[in-house]
């Protein structure tokens, strides 16, 4: 949205994630940095993070240097050192409620008047069906080598209220079409993990890997996922008489997943006008 024309063009890229303090979240995030600094040499980039609580406790600040605030308080500081065009990419898998609220709060402050001149949004991870497409790639590849035939994959998604939940069943529809044990679930929405239990049961399936379909390795995979509390998807699946083995690699760690956010930044960054 144009709101001031007089101020020369200076370009900028806010990076959105949850925020999670463990050590393999921070290196995929910087890891996903080095690929936007590689990819868009020359534009300052700065991150957000959307838990209030990551935002409170750490600064993270080896990240790009600087404080890592909340979205606002990042929005309102790019705006300060004089950003005109900003790129906004999120590490969300889908256009869930989280994404629909980001990209309420960034079209706003482009409304500001004095402030940005355009503010674009980058799509999330299942942005597109041919998006679809390459995730299912991708996520067919991070099969453990080892995996047997007759073992399930399972991914398990955050989930979301949001009418965009459905792209997870589109995901595993298409997972489905390579390999028909491979399966996707969210803890919010369905398919949930007693709807892949009972799948697995029907076909009597004894052996599962568990892997997280979030961006990075945190509370939720930790826990949520591979945690040994009863009611961790890997202990809902054990207590259904099938062993389980948790893979602990979060989505921003494959470079093929990396790819298909990189694509979303470089369509709104090359189309600042």
């Amino acid at each position: 949205m144009t709101t001031n024309h007089s101020v020369p063009v200076k370009k900028g890229i806010l990076l959105v994630a949850f925020g999670t303090r463990t050590q393999q979240a921070l290196a995929a995030y910087k890891h996903v940095e080095l690929r936007v600094q590689t990819d868009f040499p020359g534009i300052p980039i700065q991150w957000a993070f959307t838990s209030a609580k990551r935002v409170r406790t750490n600064n993270y600040s080896h990240l790009t240097g600087q404080p890592v605030d909340s979205v606002e308080m990042s929005l309102a500081r790019m705006m300060d050192e004089g950003i005109s065009h900003l790129a906004v990419q999120a590490l969300h898998v889908i256009s869930g409620k989280e994404h629909h609220d980001l990209t309420i709060n960034c079209h706003l402050f482009g409304q500001m008047r004095g402030g940005f001149r355009q503010v674009m949004m980058g799509l999330p991870l299942l942005g597109t069906g041919d998006d679809i497409e390459k995730v299912t790639a991708a996520l067919v590849s991070a099969v453990p080598q080892e995996r047997k035939p007759q073992e399930a994959v399972i991914f398990m998604g955050h989930g979301s209220p949001h009418p965009a939940n459905a792209c997870y069943t589109a995901l595993m529809y298409h997972l489905q079409q390579v390999d028909a044990n491979i399966f996707v679930g969210t803890m919010s929405g369905r398919p949930g993990i007693a709807d892949i239990c009972a799948s697995l049961q029907k076909q009597k399936i004894t052996s599962a890997y568990l892997l997280p379909c979030l961006a990075v390795v945190g509370n939720h995979t930790l826990k949520d996922m591979a945690g040994d509390n009863e009611n961790s998807w890997k202990s809902i699946i054990e207590k259904h008489g099938i062993s389980c083995k948790p893979i602990l690699k979060g989505l921003a760690e494959y470079d093929a997943i990396v790819d298909i956010w990189m694509d979303h930044l470089k369509t709104v960054v090359g189309a600042f006008s």
